[in-house]
């Protein structure tokens, strides 16, 4: 039996890693799934609709009742401001699920249908209905916090420090009470390689698109991870970022995941890959600590 199951995730494992670079991280959710990444936890709200725009988000938390509000994570999703969706992201948010969260999944507008500041606008307006809503499904919308791959880790940062997008949503910025951005740009400009071209293209200020320029002291908490082998979007983004909060008195980590690439950092959140680097384990404790 043993033997088996073993067998069954190594499958799972080498198709996943096969799948990811090649098709949409849906199917990486597909081998979490198999491997048991689903159990303890239930999708308890699809294609809930939020926002202007016609766009929509999910909602995972763990099975049973709770004795209080659980604390909440908004997951922004990756895909170089182009491609990805929340479903493809189920494994992300299963693993905040199983380990205590109401974990918010939102779509956003992609380019080449919006430049920015589209994504992060709705990424503004998923935390209003956040605020709003999240208590009817177990949340408790005094301890929320955000999480990104990639792209998504830009929105994250946008909103934790660079209180106009909240504000213009009628949001109290301070409704962010930490951050995980992981892999993110932070400090990319000049605008060099095409997805950053497109996606910033046309903005008055383009000092205004990075945000390293809006640190302030008092910033929620950030906990930046970065992979030593990522030549998507260079570590020195978050040793940037890190740097330039550490300046300002701001409460910042860094971890830096050695020998791992732009996309192994948010594996490492599924079933399979989750021996890869402990990304889950040291992101809930960071959580935890944020959010007692």
């Amino acid at each position: 039996m043993k033997r088996a199951l073993f067998a069954l995730l190594f499958v799972a494992g080498v198709l996943g890693a096969i799948v990811y670079t090649t098709e949409p991280p849906r199917l990486l959710s597909w081998t979490d799934r198999i491997a048991g990444g689903g159990r303890g936890v239930t999708l308890v709200a699809d294609d809930v609709a939020f926002g202007m725009t016609g766009q929509t988000l999910n909602i995972w938390a763990p099975a049973g009742p709770a004795a209080k509000p659980r604390p909440v994570l908004v997951f922004f999703h990756g895909g170089g401001w182009v491609h990805g969706d929340r479903r493809a992201y189920d494994f992300a948010a299963r693993a905040f699920a199983r380990a205590g969260f109401v974990v918010v999944v939102p779509d956003y507008r992609k380019v080449p249908g919006v430049r920015f500041p589209a994504f992060v606008q709705d990424g503004a307006q998923a935390m209003k209905w956040v605020r709003d809503n999240v208590a009817r499904f177990g949340g408790d919308p005094g301890r929320v916090a955000l999480a990104g791959h990639s792209a998504g880790a830009h929105t994250v940062a946008m909103l934790a420090l660079d209180r106009r997008w909240l504000r213009a949503e009628g949001v109290d910025p301070a409704i962010v009470r930490a951050g995980i951005p992981m892999c993110g740009p932070y400090d990319f400009y000049p605008f060099r390689k095409k997805r950053a071209i497109d996606a910033m293209q046309g903005v008055r200020d383009p000092l205004l698109t990075q945000p390293i320029n809006f640190a302030r002291a008092d910033a929620p908490p950030l906990l930046l991870l970065s992979a030593g082998e990522d030549v998507q979007v260079g570590a020195h983004n978050a040793v940037n970022l890190t740097a330039r909060l550490e300046a300002v008195g701001a409460p910042v980590r860094h971890r830096d995941y050695p020998g791992l690439s732009h996309e192994n950092v948010v594996m490492a959140l599924s079933m399979p890959f989750r021996g890869k680097a402990p990304v889950l384990a040291e992101s809930v404790a960071f959580l935890q600590e944020a959010m007692p």
